[in-house]
């Protein structure tokens, strides 16, 4: 029991953690292109009331996307179910990825609010050092290694064959 117990527990962690690598790897990226069509001017007029919005309205708005997309993820779960995988996949991944992109530009207009609310910002720290401390554990794996060895490879040889 306590073999199965621990196995699953690292197939958990692995999975989780590559849901995490795949939130920091979009998260930046994906909000930087958001705030650059929140320039746009309709939405800077929007995006200052999001900023202005009070604790609790905050985190209300700020979790709104993730009720959004479970239509999204439920029709993808119809198209599997009729067959079509690539196309259940596809709206899976497309949906992950604009999730994540708008979380992310909610979450950086929102945050000086809602960390006013004590129990969110000690939620957030703790949410913080618990990923940092399972990044640093993937990061340190081999094959987290071995892959920064061979994406460092890969670009020696594209830089070589470029020249």
């Amino acid at each position: 029991m306590n073999l199965a117990f621990r196995l699953l527990k690292n197939l958990f962690s692995g999975l989780l953690a590559l849901l995490i690598l795949f939130e920091e790897w979009g998260w930046e990226p994906l909000q930087r292109a958001l705030a650059w069509v929140g320039r746009l001017p309709g939405l800077r007029w929007l995006e200052a009331r999001i900023r202005a919005l009070p604790p609790y309205a905050a985190l209300a708005l700020f979790l709104l996307p993730t009720a959004m997309l479970l239509p999204v993820k439920l029709l993808a779960l119809w198209l599997i179910g009729q067959g079509k995988m690539w196309a259940g996949t596809l709206v899976i991944l497309g949906a992950k990825l604009v999730g994540t992109a708008i979380v992310a530009r909610l979450f950086a207009l929102t945050q000086p609010a809602l960390m006013q609310l004590a129990w969110f910002a000690r939620l957030f720290t703790r949410w913080v050092s618990w990923k940092e401390a399972l990044l640093a554990q993937v990061r340190a794996s081999w094959p987290w290694r071995l892959g920064r060895v061979m994406k460092r490879r890969w670009k020696q040889r594209l830089r070589r064959f470029m020249t």
